[in-house]
């Protein structure tokens, strides 16, 4: 296709990529205000081995994704809530509760999601110490060389608010619109795919040179040609009637 078939398809058909952005952006920024409100709170725990060790070092980084594993249980997370006081479920608690690992820092990152964003704090927090007394009573036992140091890097967190946010929704929707639309607009010139619009298109299909072409008449000039036709009618009527009144004449 040439620029200038592009442009003709831009030109005719453009509005659908923006009617379709504008629909999905609304519909986003509307459906933004349907969601509940909802906090996440985010704590590190450190897991550093206590010396500087290759070996120590790879064993702390496999260990993390026990940690992980150990933590994601209902044990743990009934202990989160009899130790914060908190009116919910273990498993409900489960279900909003993130925990990732990440062996280059020797960091275990604890997020808890919640509706109230102070609920989404304690329980981290809960998720933190829970830990810490675990891991500090078990390399209690062990030489102090051979321990893996677990702390809370911070207890002064705070909370974000993840949901609802119109305005990044608004965007994601005009972004999902721009496609869909574009979709549309592919569509359907792929199904005028075997129309011949243009005199370069005709000749690159059939491989002939255009010597002319026939112009399209516009509305104005159909109602000319009617009246004018009409007008014509008009006098061809009058001209057999007057006709028969000469011919009956005594």
């Amino acid at each position: 296709m040439t620029l200038h078939e592009y442009w003709r398809i831009i030109r005719k058909r453009g509005w659908i990529v923006i009617v379709a952005m504008l629909l999905a952006a609304i519909l986003a920024f509307g459906i933004s205000y349907l969601q509940r409100d909802e906090y996440q709170a985010t704590v590190d725990v450190s897991t550093v081995p206590a010396r500087p060790d290759w070996g120590l070092g790879n064993t702390a980084k496999d260990l993390m994704r026990n940690f992980t594993a150990n933590l994601k249980t209902p044990e743990v997370a009934a202990g989160v809530i009899a130790r914060q006081q908190l009116d919910m479920n273990p498993y409900d608690l489960l279900a909003n509760t993130q925990v990732e690992p990440d062996s280059s820092t020797f960091t275990i990152k604890i997020r808890v999601r919640d509706a109230d964003g102070e609920m989404a704090k304690l329980a981290a927090l809960g998720f933190a110490d829970e830990f810490y007394e675990e891991r500090t009573a078990y390399y209690a036992q062990l030489d102090k060389a051979d321990r893996i140091e677990v702390k809370i890097r911070s207890r002064d967190i705070g909370y974000e608010q993840t949901q609802p946010k119109p305005r990044l929704n608004a965007i994601a929707g005009a972004v999902l619109g721009f496609l869909l639309g574009l979709a549309i607009v592919l569509l359907l010139t792929w199904m005028e795919a075997d129309l011949l619009r243009t005199p370069d298109a005709t000749e690159r299909v059939l491989g002939v040179p255009v010597l002319g072409a026939i112009p399209r008449a516009s509305k104005e000039t159909g109602r000319q040609r009617d009246k004018e036709t009409r007008r014509q009618g008009d006098k061809e009527t009058g001209r057999v009637l007057q006709s028969q009144h000469s011919t009956t004449k005594p």
